[in-house]
């Protein structure tokens, strides 16, 4: 029997993203937003409150009230608050990065900015604040939405630019696809969520132009590009571990880029997405008696960063679950169990809770590219679209799902 469709599989990642949404001695930032934790799951007071991981923690915990997790959806309100107030720029519109440049004495300095990335993530919680019912989630969904339209959608080339300056007066030339990627997924949810279907056609152009620079690129997604999208291969060659603009193909987005594409529902992305999916599993994954998947490679998929990281695992057992559910092949089925094992053997700690966010080439925990264990978003994800048949969000999915029965008298 397909681990997919196996009660005492369901069971147990029921129980993961329970003990995931309960993870966390407090998620508050006294700034206002969510808290980086550590890895015991402290608040780590040397970081501001950051954006993204608000928008992350928010975005979750209202999915998980929609499950009907107690608890969640407090965390959730709570959360979600930074985003109405301390990170959200009332003067000139859109959202600070971080609480700091929220307070900064010059907010409108070079290190301050707006990124895309950041925007695509208050659109998911946005989103998913809509579809819990908070009051103000459709006010915030629609003033996200104005702001991407206004300051990031290029219409001419049919993607996202990337990073702003605080004013909106300056507009890097850097463009980028992490940014890109996630606004995908949040636009399928805020279109779920009740938004317009023009966001559904712009993401859909996003997800074309992908697929065509990866048949160009045998497979390997370019991240990085001119102001007119010409792909630069060889950016930050000189900074191979950095956090969001890493040098070379980033394994975790090639899954999470063909797992999107089978998402659109659009048929015609399908063979791009097995092939984009095939290239990240050939290239990534590393066997043995310490197995795991690499960061990122290198053009002709040699590894460059070795490290792995807990992301690019759940984005492969993410993609695995819905390529099974698809195609019926077994060779995704295999896929699907080989890597949950390595995540309950070596990332998920059952000592201090949550996943461990990176480990060495060895699976021993180290801190290279990340510290702490900032959110729970991907692991619970990957709980969540290994538990359910995903639609084309998972604010489409879990608004329609009945909470699991987990039995009694």
């Amino acid at each position: 029997m397909s681990w997919l469709t196996l009660p005492s599989h369901h069971l147990w990642l029921d129980n993961e993203s329970s003990r995931l949404l309960n993870f966390g001695s407090s998620l508050d930032h006294p700034a206002g937003g969510a808290a980086w934790l550590d890895d015991r799951g402290y608040p780590d007071p040397s970081h501001s409150a950051l954006t993204y991981v608000t928008a992350r923690m928010s975005h979750v915990q209202f999915l998980g009230s929609l499950l009907g997790h107690p608890g969640a959806r407090r965390r959730a309100d709570r959360v979600f608050d930074g985003l109405l107030t301390t990170l959200r720029d009332a003067r000139h519109g859109g959202w600070f990065e971080s609480s700091d440049d929220a307070t900064a004495s010059d907010p409108t300095g070079p290190d301050a900015v707006k990124s895309a990335y950041a925007h695509a993530f208050v659109v998911l919680a946005a989103s998913a604040a809509t579809a819990a019912g908070h009051p103000r989630g459709r006010e915030i969904l629609t003033e996200a939405l104005t702001t991407v339209e206004e300051r990031f959608w290029d219409d001419e080339h049919g993607m996202c630019s990337d990073t702003w300056n605080v004013d909106w007066s300056e507009l890097d030339p850097y463009r980028g696809i992490n940014g890109n990627m996630h606004m995908v997924e949040a636009l399928f949810a805020a279109v779920d969520a009740g938004a317009a279907t023009i966001w559904r056609e712009r993401a859909l152009r996003i997800c074309a132009n992908v697929c065509g620079w990866a048949e160009n690129n045998q497979w390997r997604i370019p991240e990085h590009f001119t102001p007119d999208w010409i792909p630069l291969l060889e950016y930050n060659s000189d900074d191979t571990t950095n956090q969001f603009k890493p040098y070379g193909a980033t394994v975790g987005h090639g899954f999470e880029w063909a797992r999107l594409l089978v998402q659109t529902g659009v048929d015609d992305f399908v063979p791009a997405a097995q092939s984009i999916y095939d290239r990240a599993a050939l290239d990534g994954w590393q066997p043995g008696p310490t197995p795991g998947f690499v960061y990122t490679t290198d053009w002709s998929g040699r590894p460059v960063v070795t490290s792995r990281l807990h992301w690019v695992l759940c984005e492969a057992i993410a993609a695995a679950a819905t390529f099974a559910r698809l195609t019926g092949d077994t060779r995704y089925e295999n896929d699907y169990r080989i890597w949950w094992d390595v995540a309950a053997e070596y990332f998920v700690d059952h000592e201090n809770g949550s996943w461990h966010h990176e480990l060495d080439e060895h699976n021993a925990s180290a801190s290279t590219v990340w510290s702490g264990k900032p959110d729970i978003y991907h692991a619970i994800q990957a709980t969540w679209i290994s538990r359910y048949a995903q639609r084309s969000s998972l604010v489409a999915t879990l608004t329609t799902t009945t909470p699991p029965d987990r039995g009694g008298r």
